[in-house]
């Protein structure tokens, strides 16, 4: 059943296109939530059969991922490398193991109850249609971030929800503030996208590959590749994992790059729930797990890591003492949840990370959705004090 996991991000991606696309303005509501939700919710069914079909797989029972590449998108030809000149080629594939696993069920069980709660929400809102498909392309977009077999791939994907979280946030454009909050989030997430291709390039020069498979196992058969200088008196393995880095702190919102969240609120409620529970936050703490043969060998920016994740989680929680409205209370707990996971991924506890990351985005969820159920019964009211 695994050999269908490229089913489970299409489903998503068909439904925006539906809906965004060749049925635009054609359908009513009824229609448009149909397929909003019954493509997602396909989607979370396959990938519980996927799980399953791996989990009883002999791939499993030998420790080893299972991989397929589907397309080959850039035969770029040969690169030389100080490791010899090597094909380079990067291909759209597939890769499922235990910790893609882990987040494919956190996506599509939290993103599918998030899209069934979103019927009810939306439903007296203009812009219904492109609502829907916004949140499907979201959906899209992640479960291409967390099945990608290269870092070429998740890169489509972190860039995919950057996009769809500048479209979200900003979904009441005829507001002012929505769309100052929109390209806020977007701007700064350019700046830690920026430093994470910038990581990407380093790794491609070094090893003509970005491939999880081939890069990791290479890495760890014989460390000396990355551990000798590089540049600004860095090893090869820290200048990688401090641009990886920066990146993750621009999307998971950690200390500096953690100003976009709490204006994230400007969107729908719903919007809050899928960006701080189960999609865009978790992004950097799946890709620093995602990469811990590289971070176990640059023990300074896995410190850094740590206590960047350590300083987050104290500021955002004070700031969070403070606040009046319902949902900035819980954007600031998001950040200081997000730094507890750096902290654990900073000292090497990725099981521990990801276990909070799952935990969150249920009950993080969770929370988002009974506070929008608690605004509109206020009359979209969001100061506790008046409640």
């Amino acid at each position: 059943m695994h050999e269908l996991v490229w089913l489970i991000p299409v489903l998503p991606l068909l439904g925006a296109l539906l809906n965004g696309v060749v049925l635009k303005g054609r359908l009513g509501k009824n229609a448009v939530a149909w397929v909003a939700c019954g493509l997602v919710g396909l989607a979370a069914l396959l990938a519980l059969l996927v799980i399953g079909g791996y989990l009883g797989s002999p791939e499993h029972a030998a420790h080893q991922p299972f991989e397929r590449d589907y397309y080959t998108w850039m035969p770029a030809g040969a690169i030389t490398t100080p490791d010899g000149v090597k094909d380079l080629t990067v291909s759209v594939g597939f890769l499922v193991d235990p910790l893609s696993c882990v987040m494919l069920f956190v996506v599509t069980f939290v993103g599918f109850l998030i899209h069934l709660y979103s019927v009810g929400y939306m439903a007296h809102e203009d812009g219904f249609q492109r609502y829907f498909t916004y949140l499907n392309l979201f959906m899209g977009a992640m479960l291409l971030l967390v099945l990608g077999n290269n870092y070429a791939v998740l890169f489509v994907g972190w860039e995919g929800v950057g996009l769809c979280s500048y479209l979200l946030i900003g979904f009441y454009f005829k507001q002012d503030f929505p769309p100052y909050a929109g390209r806020k989030a977007f701007l700064v997430n350019r700046i830690g996208d920026f430093a994470f291709v910038v990581g990407l390039f380093a790794l491609v020069s070094s090893f003509g590959t970005l491939k999880f498979t081939e890069l990791f196992p290479r890495i760890a058969a014989n460390p000396a590749l990355v551990q000798g200088s590089y540049v600004l008196g860095l090893s090869l393995a820290s200048f990688v994992t401090l641009c990886l880095f920066i990146g993750a702190t621009g999307k998971s919102a950690q200390i500096p790059l953690f100003v976009w969240l709490p204006d994230a609120m400007a969107g729908p409620t719903p919007v809050s729930a899928l960006i701080h529970a189960a999609t865009m936050v978790t992004a950097g703490v799946y890709m620093v797990a995602r990469s811990n043969v590289l971070y176990q060998l640059a023990p300074e920016i896995s410190q850094l890591v740590a206590v960047i994740g350590a300083a987050t989680a104290l500021f955002a929680a004070t700031i969070g003492l403070a606040q009046t409205d319902i949902k900035k209370v819980l954007a600031y707990s998001t950040v200081s949840q997000l730094g507890y996971m750096f902290l654990a991924a900073g000292l090497a506890a990725y099981s521990a990370a990801v276990f909070h990351l799952m935990t969150h985005a249920f009950f993080k969820a969770l929370l988002f959705l009974g506070s929008g159920s608690v605004i509109h019964a206020m009359g979209g009211e969001q100061d506790m004090r008046k409640m």
